[in-house]
């Protein structure tokens, strides 16, 4: 009798029993068909989740310009008292804050009058292929560098040519900093992008938006690259976080917004699925 035949007879029914979807006693199995929503959700669910957010709070680093949120508690607006667990079986805050705040994102139309707002960028553009350029070796003798268009050549040396459709992040580890020295993302110049990288990315590679971990696109105070961008009806995501988690390519990236009608900004909840 083969030895074999038992463990290789195991390794089948692993196999089988990790195809099959829906299964429960009243409802035969059925093995998941390629190219199925079921499959990629197999597929999916066994992968790693990496949180790319901040969380916020009234004392989250924040453009001057703008200041700081406030949380206070909903309350009922013929007597203005809070509404409470004890007294009325829930709670709610309410929160006054500007768009652009945590990690968030910006539509075209925060910079182009006549750009889409957040209720008319599609949702298919939630979730993208994810590449990430890591700037953290040419920051420990230039703190302020800026992403190049030789930075990105030297990058596909290694890891290929940037996809098309793809969403482009850019990695300096600032986002460590953000609950510990936020006075970090108050310095008026940060590691960020060119506006020859940004240009590039976009018109040469195809990317479909961009994301970094500084408030700012830019090193430098005229905003050049991110008023090109949206400008030209690109989007991009500000004050990402744990983007070290995340390897050069491979991953995908999911980012969710509100829908505001006209909306110029809004705090976004956004993660990786790793390979």
């Amino acid at each position: 009798m083969n030895n074999k035949l038992p463990i290789v007879t195991a390794f089948l029914a692993v196999c089988l029993s990790a195809a099959l979807v829906g299964c429960t006693t009243s409802k035969p199995c059925h093995p998941a068909k390629p190219g199925s929503l079921a499959e990629a959700w197999r597929i999916i669910s066994q992968k790693q989740f990496v949180d790319l957010t901040h969380a916020f709070s009234p004392t989250t680093p924040v453009w001057p310009g703008f200041g700081q949120a406030s949380f206070s508690p909903a309350a009922d607006p013929a007597t203005g008292r809070a509404y409470t667990i004890e007294q009325d079986g829930a709670r709610a805050f309410q929160y006054t804050l500007v768009g652009q705040y945590g990690t968030h994102i910006d539509p075209p139309a925060h910079f182009d009058p006549q750009g889409k707002t957040l209720d008319e960028l599609p949702v298919k553009n939630m979730l993208l292929p994810l590449v990430v350029f890591d700037l953290t070796p040419k920051l420990r003798n230039d703190p302020n560098h800026a992403l190049t268009v030789e930075d990105i050549l030297a990058w596909e040396k290694n890891y290929g040519t940037v996809p098309a459709g793809s969403f482009a992040a850019l990695r300096t580890d600032m986002s460590k900093d953000w609950d510990t020295h936020p006075e970090r993302f108050k310095r008026p110049q940060f590691p960020a992008w060119s506006f020859e990288a940004i240009q590039f990315l976009y018109e040469q590679r195809g990317i479909v938006a961009n994301g970094h971990e500084a408030l700012d696109t830019d090193t430098t105070s005229d905003l050049k690259s991110e008023t090109w961008l949206l400008r030209h009806g690109h989007w991009q995501i500000e004050v990402m976080a744990n983007l070290d988690q995340v390897p050069a390519t491979g991953a995908l990236i999911v980012v969710a917004w509100p829908k505001p009608k006209g909306g110029l900004g809004f705090p976004v909840r956004a993660f990786a699925i790793l390979p």
